[in-house]
């Protein structure tokens, strides 16, 4: 003990940060490493997105419900109507930038049944976005390979494809596993890898094939390989229920971005960061992949006839490739597509395992004890084993051959990018209606859009409800039961699974949940939280 005229030995008070201030007064303690930059934030998304990634892997689905305006046209519609719902949720996450982000901000404006509902789907979607984007990375793994080499072809089978996806998954778990630091650096690389390779591809695809499509043909020609209408291209069901059928090439694409939200307690000057790295990552895919989609449409070749080849176009982007590029250039532009869908996928992993994080965080999935636990590097190391194992099995369904008109079609593939759309972005959704509802009772952040959310949030909503929908219809006639045709194989099961998901929500919530889920817990004492409010 010290003598009374012996001075007290003060130890100094570590002085927190903007960011660990305004997540104090949120209710956190800043337990995730905060060594990301805003450029890194934006990454993420940007990464995610992927147009390397979505444009090429769902080609398919846009050009056969539609043809080349399914793309031309669908594609810079879309993209606008995504760059509203992308201001919504910047004002967001600037006011609340937690790693919870959507269904974070669900109960802080709705309660915990809002708050409930919301984290279930978003985590239903994220599952869902780094099984479909990690699948269709090794599908181009496969297709890469099988392009340059004949033999490897010729043993196709979609058992090899799946291996390929789980080996994808458990690279991209480990990788994320080793450190938080190393993913930023891998997304950081990703953008250039992005932007980089997509500008090469644009201009492999301009300067090499022998012959390019003309604007015509890009700008106004139809095709119909849906099975519906008997291929008609004029009447209204092309226009109202084929065509945006297609949606899914675009709002599959433009998809993921909540991450900058989820990665924002890691993020340095998290208010301001996070909220331009989503309406950017947004704005500069949206741009990029109107670009290079033009490219791939513009060098469909002519079959012998000399008429474009939509049927060989109808196939996806890698028949094209090998057609219009010759199969060294094809390997070389599916190599380019196949590395930015594993940074697509490893960044997926992220994204999803901090939002499993923070969820578990708070009581919400069974085994949250074990879930939110951190390593020593301070990574949701289990959280991203969860996630990978959740993602192999929503994908089992792959393994079963589906043949439409005599042509493989990865129906599976389409139900799981689907399952993730309807599912991350009716999270999206919940939030933006209640912020809207909140009106001018909404805490503002240092990035707000004013009094523009007063038209911008319902029409994010409305897009989101319309697309959702379109989204749950049998895609083919084979799919639906009222037809003599119909088998199960066929069947688009994201209906499936997010009705059936949203129903067993509702009687778990009901029967359970609601008497213990409260919403966001405090990690931090309540005297804490009010002296920052004061």
């Amino acid at each position: 003990m010290p003598e009374a005229h012996e001075p007290v030995p003060t130890h100094p008070v570590p002085e927190l940060s903007d960011d660990e201030k305004h997540l104090a007064r949120l209710g956190y303690k800043q337990d995730l490493n905060r060594s990301w930059s805003g450029f890194s934030n934006f990454a993420i998304s940007f990464s995610i997105i992927s147009i390397l990634a979505g444009c090429f892997t769902n080609f398919g689905a846009g050009f056969n419900n539609g043809g080349p305006i399914s793309i031309s046209w669908s594609w810079p519609i879309l993209g606008a109507f995504i760059l509203i719902i992308g201001f919504t949720m910047s004002e967001l996450v600037s006011a609340y930038p937690t790693s919870g982000g959507i269904y974070w901000w669900a109960s802080k404006l709705g309660g915990p049944a809002a708050g409930f509902f919301t984290g279930w789907l978003n985590l239903i979607g994220l599952v869902a976005v780094t099984a479909g984007v990690s699948y269709g990375c090794a599908t181009f793994i496969d297709l890469t390979v099988s392009t340059y080499s004949e033999s490897f072809a010729a043993d196709y089978s979609l058992t090899r494809v799946f291996l390929i996806f789980v080996v994808v998954l458990a690279l991209a778990s480990v990788l994320n596993i080793f450190s938080s630091h190393l993913m930023a650096i891998m997304n950081n690389v990703s953008v250039w890898w992005h932007v980089v390779g997509a500008s090469l591809i644009v201009l492999v695809l301009i300067f090499v094939p022998d012959q390019h499509q003309s604007f015509s043909y890009v700008f106004t020609e139809r095709f119909n390989n849906s099975g519906y209408a008997d291929g008609s291209t004029t009447n209204l069901a092309f226009w109202f229920a084929i065509v945006p059928f297609g949606f899914l090439l675009t709002q599959y694409t433009i998809t993921g971005f909540d991450a900058c939200a989820h990665l924002s307690e890691e993020t340095a000057e998290a208010s301001k960061a996070a909220a331009k790295g989503i309406w950017r990552s947004i704005f500069y895919s949206v741009l990029g992949g109107y670009i290079l989609l033009l490219c791939v449409v513009f060098a469909i070749p002519n079959n012998e006839a000399g008429q474009p080849d939509n049927a060989l176009a109808g196939g996806g982007v890698q028949p094209i490739f090998l057609a219009a590029l010759g199969q060294n250039w094809a390997t070389f532009v599916l190599f380019i597509s196949a590395s930015a869908q594993f940074f697509c996928a490893t960044s997926c992993m992220t994204s999803a395992s901090r939002m499993t994080f923070a969820f578990s965080r708070d009581g919400a999935i069974p085994g949250s004890p074990t879930l939110q636990r951190l390593t020593r590097t301070r990574v949701p190391a289990n959280a991203v084993v969860f996630v990978g194992v959740a993602a192999a099995v929503l994908t089992l369904p792959a393994l079963i051959e589906v043949d439409v008109n005599g042509t493989p079609v990865p129906l599976a593939f389409y139900a799981v990018t689907s399952i993730a759309v309807i599912g991350l972005y009716l999270a999206f959704a919940i939030p933006i209606f209640l912020r809207w509802r909140h009106g001018d009772r909404f805490e503002l952040g240092s990035w707000n859009n004013g009094s523009k959310y007063k038209w911008m949030n319902p029409i994010a909503v409305a897009e989101i409800v319309i697309v959702c929908v379109f989204l749950m219809m049998p895609t083919t006639p084979a799919a639906n039961p009222f037809r003599d045709e119909f088998e199960w194989k066929f069947v688009n099961y994201a209906p499936i699974v997010t009705v059936g998901a949203l129903v067993v929500l509702t009687i778990w919530w009901f029967a359970s949940a609601r008497h213990w889920f409260k919403g966001p817990k405090h990690t931090i004492d309540q005297a804490v939280v009010e002296a920052f409010d004061d």
